[in-house]
């Protein structure tokens, strides 16, 4: 059976509804999973006119009213958003809807009717302007699933990285990687990967410092201190992982095909090597939320300089999609 996907609107001054109508008049789509809309539907409607698409929508109130057909996108209608919202521009509005359309979704994940969540871009400003001042998307998840160890996945076509830390300093992101961390890591990609439905994923483990520290040549023990404890705990439970490896050359052989996922220790590390290999594929996913919940995102932000122009490219919306439902964990099928 078809994973139902949902699908969250994101700021709706954005790109968001454009790249979902654009990405649902895929049939492809609908040949892997059931993705249902969490929004607004006069202003999916509004962004149906603006793409000229010929899709036509289907207002429902719950996850079984859906049609799930190419051609229909079905969309929960929240209606929570002016008719003349104006398009890229900061609203309050649209921020407290974006935070209202992903805590719906969760809602929705928690009580399995949805196996995933997909979200479109949300604007920072705004959100904090309508009342909801979190940093961003995963905060939010994280907080209103009562998560505390989850981490950011990247995933291209070619290439899955998974971090220790992210949004912090270089500094700071080192002396924050500790052998705790590092197990707790290991065991997200291996139970995400696993869930997924691979068998023994590969997991291997980047160096912090160049050339994975050189048997102390560089650096000051980090990778001694801080990583392979961390990496022995997580082997010893029959996890298939090994590093921690050069990242000048660990990247490279997990593109040839030797690693199921890589292991980051910091933003910069994992960013750098999957926006190389294609922007327009690339797919933001939170991992380690509770019950199991995956979610995925668009890598672009709300992009409000061409909203409305019916411009946006949709093709990291379809990658995102196409994520969500093969990071889905199988178990949670209803």
């Amino acid at each position: 059976m078809r994973h139902v996907i949902g699908i969250t609107m994101g700021d709706a001054a954005g790109v968001g509804p454009e790249v979902i109508v654009k990405a649902l008049a895929h049939s492809s789509v609908y040949q892997i999973c059931r993705p249902v809309v969490i929004g607004d539907a006069k202003i999916l409607e509004r962004a149906i006119k603006i793409t000229q698409s010929s899709v036509t929508l289907n207002q429902i109130e719950q996850v079984s009213e859906g049609q799930y057909v190419h051609g229909v996108i079905d969309c929960i209608n929240l209606e929570l958003l002016p008719e003349d919202l104006p398009v890229g521009e900061i609203s309050p509005s649209a921020g407290s809807a974006a935070f209202k359309f992903i805590e719906t979704a969760i809602e929705l994940a928690k009580s399995k009717e949805l196996q995933a969540i997909c979200t479109a871009p949300l604007n920072k400003e705004a959100l904090h302007k309508g009342g909801y001042t979190y940093p961003g998307h995963t905060e939010i998840l994280a907080e209103l699933t009562d998560t505390k160890d989850y981490s950011m996945m990247l995933s291209s076509p070619k290439l899955k990285v998974i971090h220790l830390t992210t949004h912090v300093g270089l500094k700071k992101a080192i002396d924050s990687i500790t052998p705790e961390r590092t197990h707790t890591v290991v065991k997200l990609a291996h139970e995400t990967l696993t869930r997924a439905g691979y068998e023994n994923p590969r997991i291997a483990v980047c160096g912090i410092n160049p050339h994975a520290g050189e048997n102390g040549l560089f650096g000051e023990g980090e990778e001694e201190e801080k990583l392979i404890p961390g990496i022995e705990i997580a082997a010893s439970e029959g996890i298939n992982v090994t590093g921690p490896y050069p990242a000048d050359t660990l990247f490279f052989r997990a593109v040839r095909g030797d690693f199921d996922i890589v292991i980051a220790c910091y933003h910069d590390q994992g960013h750098v090597p999957i926006k190389v290999l294609g922007l327009e594929e690339g797919v933001n996913i939170t991992v380690g939320l509770n019950g199991g919940i995956i979610r995925t995102s668009v890598d672009h932000g709300t992009a409000f300089d061409i909203a409305g122009k019916g411009i946006a490219d949709e093709r990291s919306m379809l990658a995102a999609i196409q994520s969500a439902a093969e990071l889905s964990p199988k178990e949670a099928l209803k």
